[in-house]
């Protein structure tokens, strides 16, 4: 079975995750309470992630909490595949230089796609012109996923709630992907042609 969603649909999808925010939200308050220990620190600045199309197989939407440095919870919506290829890659990081001024560091793939194995997304916005998802469930248990993975981080960390609601799909077609995000993660990511660049002022990827 398949699932397609356009530009609207892809609001009312994003819209199903609220259940996981909110039990996310929850998380938070127990890290302000000091009642939960942080197990992944994090810089609390946003980059931007871009694709012109990502096919991912086995994937995974769930929510959890993030923490800074000095501790300070950030709630994220963690986007999984087992697998991926990425068409038109572009990542950029906006920071400024004292004295300087304002730089933008980006990096790019040429052409060819990039592939990624066990890669994972700690978002805070997500959004595609195109979705098309095989075998879609939402609502499933986090801690029952089957189709797609919590990354493992994830799974032993005192935020994860198992019982909270997720989404997955056996695979998922993106177009126009435009992502801020505040860690990626892979268990291996292969750019081909890839390119670097330290840019004065702001040249972000969208």
């Amino acid at each position: 079975m398949s699932q397609r969603f356009g530009r609207t649909r892809w609001k009312r999808f994003a819209v199903i995750l609220l259940p996981c925010l909110a039990a996310t939200a929850a998380l938070v308050a127990g890290v302000a309470q000091n009642a939960l220990a942080a197990s992944f620190l994090i810089s609390g600045e946003e980059f931007k992630l871009s694709a012109d199309e990502l096919h991912g197989e086995g994937f995974s939407l769930y929510g959890t909490v993030d923490l800074t440095r000095e501790h300070d919870p950030v709630p994220v919506m963690v986007t999984g595949f087992e697998s991926a290829t990425i068409h038109g890659l572009c990542q950029s990081a906006v920071f400024p230089i004292p004295v300087l001024g304002t730089f933008t560091l980006r990096l790019t793939g040429d052409k060819r796609a990039a592939t990624a194995k066990g890669f994972f997304i700690d978002a805070k916005h997500l959004a595609a012109d195109q979705s098309s998802a095989h075998h879609l469930d939402i609502g499933v248990a986090a801690g029952a996923l089957t189709k797609g993975e919590v990354s493992k981080g994830d799974r032993e960390s005192r935020f994860f709630n198992p019982n909270s609601p997720a989404q997955q799909a056996s695979s998922i077609n993106l177009t126009d992907v435009r992502v801020a995000a505040v860690a990626v993660a892979a268990s291996s990511f292969d750019v081909p042609g890839l390119g670097v660049s330290l840019v004065h002022g702001r040249d972000e990827c969208f």
